[in-house]
C-alpha cells in the first residue's frame, strides 16, 4: 500500500496526538488487511467496510493512547484486538496482554501478533473474572465492555491501588457512575473526538480503592 491510502490514518492519528511514521502506519493498516481476510470466514466484527474499520477500530483505539500509564497494560474484552493491537504497535516500549473469552477472536489476535512480529503482546483466552495475572497491571483498558460497576468488580483482581482503569464509553451514563463500589474513584471523565467517527466517545479514568480493600 502506497503513501496515499495511508494518509487518512496518518492525519487522523496526528489529530489524536499520535504521530505515525510510514512504517508504523503500514503495520496498523496490515491489521485491517488481516481482519478483512479473517472476517469473511469467522465474522469477527460487524464492521466490514475498510473506511469504517479505520475510524471505528484503528483511530478509536488510538484515542486512548495518551491516557496509558506504566509499562504493563491489559486490554480486557479485546475482541478482535481493539484497542490493544493498535496501541501495542504505536507503543512498543509497553507490554500488552490482550484478553478475551472468545476463542476465535483470540486466535485472530495471536495470528496478527505472529504476522507482525509483535514481541510486546500476549494473547490470552480467558474470562476477565477468571484470569489471575502474576502481578497487577499498570493500566487496564476496556472498550464498551460492561457497565462501570460490573467492569470494576471484574478487573479488581488485575489491579493494585496504583492501577489506572480506562473505560472507553459512548455517552456518559450517570447511573453507572452512581453504582460504583465503595472506594473506587473517577479521576477523569473526558469526551474524546475521534476523527471521522461521528459518534460520541468518552474515556472514564478510574482508580481502585486504597491498599487493603481491592477485590
Amino acid at each position: 500500500m502506497g503513501a496515499s491510502p495511508l494518509q487518512p490514518l496518518i492525519v487522523g492519528a496526528a489529530r489524536l496526538g499520535v504521530p505515525l511514521d510510514e512504517a508504523t502506519a503500514q503495520r496498523l493498516s496490515r491489521v485491517l488487511d488481516e481482519l478483512l481476510k479473517w472476517n469473511r470466514a469467522y465474522n469477527l466484527t460487524a464492521i466490514t467496510q475498510p473506511r469504517e474499520m479505520l475510524t471505528h477500530h484503528l483511530l478509536d483505539s488510538l484515542s486512548v493512547q495518551r491516557f496509558l500509564a506504566g509499562r504493563r497494560v491489559i486490554d480486557v474484552g479485546t475482541g478482535a484486538g481493539f484497542p490493544g493491537l493498535p496501541l501495542a504497535i504505536v507503543d512498543p516500549q509497553r507490554h500488552f496482554t490482550l484478553l478475551d473469552s472468545n476463542g476465535k477472536k483470540v486466535r485472530f489476535v495471536a495470528h496478527v501478533v505472529r504476522a507482525l512480529g509483535l514481541a510486546n503482546v500476549d494473547a490470552v483466552h480467558s474470562r476477565a473474572e477468571a484470569f489471575v495475572p502474576p502481578q497487577p497491571f499498570d493500566t487496564v483498558v476496556a472498550r464498551a465492555f460492561a457497565p462501570l460497576p460490573t467492569l470494576v468488580e471484574w478487573v479488581a483482581p488485575l489491579c493494585s491501588p496504583h492501577t489506572r482503569v480506562l473505560a472507553m464509553k459512548g455517552r456518559a451514563l450517570e447511573q453507572e457512575r452512581a453504582g460504583l463500589p465503595p472506594g473506587w474513584v473517577i479521576e477523569r471523565d473526558e469526551p474524546v473526538e475521534v476523527p471521522g467517527l461521528g459518534e460520541e466517545r468518552r474515556v472514564v479514568v478510574l482508580r481502585p480503592p486504597p491498599a487493603g480493600s481491592v477485590g
